[in-house]
């Protein structure tokens, strides 16, 4: 998960701004965290709770961390979703497609029995739209493949069968039509090509930066995948973890504690 929250704020300067390019400082002057590493932290947060059975449920904490860090750039149905007015009931999922399911899914991958099953569990709450519970379940399913040493041939052609995604095209090929795009249609077999055509993990958010697009999503879900295949080089990591609260670190500890 780790891997989602380099690429996120690696692209947080690039989102509305792409580089379509893959030379570029990593960590840019004004990075930051945004909404794709506090909802990754509330996804982690979920599954370290759920084999107890107790505390709250993925709602109340996707409320609690988003509310407890306002103002990272939350999407547009996501902050009418959290302010419980537009919809039919409060904290009733919107019918989402959008790459937000992705996003954060990274946990379920490290700590799931079940990754597609949670997966979709994950994106539901907001993001029950076909579309949004595919992008997520094809990004966890993606990260578990590697996970478990399956080579990029193997991990192309699974989720390519399972979830339907086209991944022939190139990075390089990309890079040329490529324009912001929030769905997971349009984001996730990008990201995951992305990491994909890599040979490290630094490769693999090069990449993505450098196809242009939501960056930030972009790179987060390619991190997360890149962080399964390669892991993450200490230098990276820490500089990452320099950017981020004492609660979030205390949750990241938890899962990957090899990097903290």
């Amino acid at each position: 998960m780790l891997g989602a929250i380099v690429g996120d704020i690696v692209g947080s300067i690039y989102e509305f701004d792409n580089h379509k390019s893959r030379d570029f400082e990593l960590f840019g002057k004004n990075c930051s965290f945004t909404d794709d590493t506090v909802l990754t932290i509330a996804v982690a947060q979920w599954m370290l709770i759920r084999p107890r059975n107790r505390g709250p449920e993925l709602t109340e904490l996707l409320v609690h961390w988003a509310r407890k860090h306002p103002h990272k750039s939350y999407g547009g149905m996501f902050q009418q979703w959290l302010s419980g007015r537009e919809y039919e009931g409060k904290y009733k999922p919107y019918n989402s497609y959008g790459n937000g399911s992705a996003m954060r899914v990274s946990p379920v991958a490290w700590l799931s029995e079940d990754h597609a099953e949670d997966a979709k569990k994950s994106a539901e709450v907001t993001h029950n739209h076909p579309e949004g519970i595919r992008g997520a379940q094809a990004v966890a399913h993606a990260i578990w493949s590697a996970k478990r040493g399956s080579p990029p041939a193997l991990i192309k052609r699974e989720v390519t069968d399972k979830y339907k995604y086209d991944l022939e095209e190139s990075v390089d090929s990309i890079r040329e039509w490529y324009d912001f795009d929030e769905t997971c249609q349009g984001t996730v077999p990008q990201a995951i090509i992305c990491a994909l055509e890599a040979s490290s993990f630094e490769d693999a958010i090069r990449n993505a930066i450098s196809i242009g697009g939501d960056s930030d999503t972009v790179a987060a879900i390619t991190g997360s995948i890149a962080e399964a295949m390669f892991g993450i080089p200490k230098d990276i990591s820490t500089k990452a973890l320099s950017y981020l609260p004492k609660d979030m670190l205390d949750i990241i500890k938890q899962v990957r504690p090899n990097y903290c």
